[in-house]
C-alpha cells in the first residue's frame, strides 16, 4: 500500500513511493499493479504542485521520434562506405526490428512494476540497489555523451552557416549555452512544440540534401581525375573489423536510444498506450533511414560527409544546416532533458520537493540540467569528429542498455518459460539468450574497434585536437 506522511512544515500530505521488494515485483505473487493506477506511478496527479502526467500517445510518439530521428540519420550513410549497400540496408532493417522487439520488452516491463521511472528503477527490482546504481550510471553516461553529439552537430552547422568565422569552441559554447537553457524546462510537456519543430527541421534539412545529391553526376567532394566513387552493393574488400564493427554499431545507435522512452512513460497520461507511439516512431523510422541514406551513398559513395549534410556541396550544405540547426539542437535539448530528468528525480525521490514549487525542487532541476549540459560539452570537444562519438555512445552504453539489459529483463519475468513454455516462447527465451550475448560482443568489440579508430584518426590528422578552433564542417 501507498503511505502518505504528513509533512510539518508544508501541511500536506506527501506520497511516499514504497520500496517493492523484488519477489512481489515480479507479479508472482498477489494482484498484478496496473500501469496508470496512482500507487503505481512515480508521478502523481497533483493539486498545487507539477503535475507531470500530461503527455499523450501522439505527442510522446513525436518525442519518441526526436530522440531516434536525431543525429543518428546523419551518420548512417559514411557507415555504408564500410559495409556496402547491401550489408548497409540489412544491418539498418535488422537493427530497427531487433531494437523495436527490446524496447517492447521494456515497456512491458516498466508497465508491470511499480514505481520505475527510467531503466535504473526497472533494474532496482531485478538486481537490487547495487544494480540499480551500475545500470543508473551508464544510462546517465549515454545521454550526456548523446546530449554532446547535439552539441558538436550544432557547432558544425554555425561553421557552416558561417564559413568558419570564429573559433569552434566558441560555436560550441554557444550551442551549450542554448540547449541548457531550453532543456531546463522541467516537463516533455513543455518541450513538445520543440520536439514537433526539431523533428520537421531535421527531417527537411535530410531531405533537401537527398535532393541536393541527386543535381550532380558525380559526387561533389570527389577529384576531378577519380571516377570509382566507392559505391559498392557489396565492397569488393572487405573492410577491416575495426571499420567494420565501428559501422555496424553506428547503425545499431541510430536506432538504440530506446530507453529514453521509459521516463516519458512516467509523464502519460496512460501509459498503457506506449506501444502505439512505440510502433508508430519505429516504423516510420527505419523506413526514412533506409530511403535516405541508400539515396545519399548512391550518388555520394566513399566522399559522403558526416555529418551527411555537407555531402551535396555548400550552397546545399548551407541551406540544409540553416534549416537543420534548431533539429541538431533539440536532439540535444531531448538527451540533456531526459539525463538530468533521471538524476533529478533520483535525489528528490520520495520528498515532496519531487512535485511541490520549492527552492530546493528548482534548485536541484537547474543544477542537474545546466550541470550535466556542461559535462556533455566538454565531451563534445575531447572527441570532436561526429561519426566517432556517435559510434563511441552505441559500443560503451546502448550495446547493454538496448541489448543486455532487455534481456535480463525478459528473464526476469518469465523464469520459468525454458522448462514449462510453449514452443513459441522457448523461441523468443533463446533469442533473448542471442541478444544478450551480441550486446556482450557489442560492448567489448565495438569499445576496442571505436578507440582504434580515433586513435587512426588523430595519427592521420583527421582530428586536430581537443579544444581546438579548427574548423569542424571542412
Amino acid at each position: 500500500m501507498a503511505e502518505y506522511k504528513k509533512d510539518a512544515e508544508a501541511g500536506v500530505a506527501t506520497y511516499i513511493q514504497p520500496e517493492v521488494e523484488p519477489e512481489r515485483a515480479s507479479g508472482s505473487g498477489g494482484e498484478k499493479p496496473h500501469a496508470g493506477d496512482e500507487d503505481f506511478e512515480v508521478f502523481k496527479h497533483v493539486e498545487g504542485g507539477v503535475d507531470y502526467r500530461t503527455v499523450g500517445w501522439p505527442r510522446a510518439s513525436v518525442i519518441f521520434l526526436k530522440v531516434i530521428f536525431a543525429t543518428g540519420v546523419l551518420s548512417i550513410p559514411s557507415a555504408m562506405v564500410s559495409l556496402g549497400a547491401v550489408g548497409g540496408a540489412i544491418c539498418l532493417i535488422g537493427w530497427g526490428a531487433i531494437n523495436t522487439y527490446t524496447a517492447t520488452t521494456l515497456g512491458k516491463f516498466r508497465n508491470s512494476h511499480p514505481g520505475c521511472h527510467t531503466v535504473a528503477d526497472m533494474a532496482y527490482h531485478v538486481g537490487g540497489a547495487w544494480f540499480r546504481e551500475l545500470v543508473g550510471a551508464l544510462y546517465l553516461i549515454a545521454y550526456t555523451l548523446c546530449a554532446g553529439t547535439g552539441i558538436l552537430g550544432t557547432s558544425i552547422g554555425i561553421n557552416a552557416l558561417s564559413s568558419h568565422a570564429a573559433c569552434t569552441v566558441w560555436w560550441s559554447f554557444i550551442a551549450t549555452v542554448a540547449i541548457a537553457l531550453m532543456a531546463s524546462f522541467p516537463k516533455f510537456h513543455q518541450i513538445g512544440w520543440l520536439t514537433w519543430a526539431g523533428f520537421f527541421s531535421i527531417f527537411i534539412a535530410v531531405f533537401i540534401v537527398v535532393c541536393g545529391v541527386t543535381r550532380y553526376d558525380r559526387p561533389y567532394a570527389a577529384p576531378a581525375d577519380v571516377t570509382d566513387f566507392g559505391y559498392y552493393a557489396i565492397p569488393p574488400v572487405p573492410a577491416t573489423f575495426a571499420a567494420g564493427v565501428t559501422a555496424c554499431v553506428t547503425i545499431f545507435v541510430s536506432s538504440a536510444g530506446t530507453s529514453a522512452f521509459i521516463p516519458v512513460i512516467s509523464e502519460m497520461r496512460r501509459p498503457q498506450d506506449f506501444y502505439k507511439a512505440l510502433y508508430t516512431c519505429m516504423g516510420f523510422v527505419t523506413a526514412c533511414y533506409l530511403a535516405f541514406s541508400l539515396v545519399v551513398y548512391r550518388w555520394c559513395g566513399q566522399y559522403v560527409a558526416s555529418p551527411s549534410l555537407g555531402s551535396a556541396g555548400p550552397t546545399i550544405e548551407k541551406v540544409s544546416y540553416g534549416i537543420g540547426l534548431l533539429g541538431l539542437l533539440v536532439s540535444g535539448v531531448i538527451y540533456a532533458h531526459v539525463g538530468a530528468k533521471y538524476l533529478f528525480v533520483r535525489i528528490l525521490r520520495n520528498s515532496r520537493h519531487l512535485q511541490e514549487k520549492t527552492p530546493l525542487h528548482w534548485m536541484t532541476w537547474f543544477g542537474c540540467s545546466l550541470g550535466l549540459c556542461a559535462i556533455s560539452f566538454i565531451l563534445a570537444e575531447a572527441i570532436p569528429v561526429f561519426n566517432y562519438l556517435v559510434a563511441l555512445v552505441g559500443s560503451i552504453c546502448f550495446a547493454p542498455l538496448a541489448l543486455m539489459l532487455p534481456a535480463v529483463f525478459y528473464f526476469y519475468d518469465n523464469k520459468t518459460v525454458i522448462k514449462t513454455g510453449t514452443i513459441g516462447q522457448k523461441i523468443e527465451w533463446g533469442i533473448n539468450v542471442i541478444l544478450f550475448f551480441l550486446g556482450a560482443f557489442f560492448l567489448v568489440s565495438g569499445t576496442y574497434a571505436v578507440i582504434l579508430e580515433i586513435i587512426q584518426a588523430y595519427a592521420d590528422g583527421q582530428i586536430g585536437g581537443a579544444f581546438s578552433c579548427a574548423n569542424n564542417a571542412a
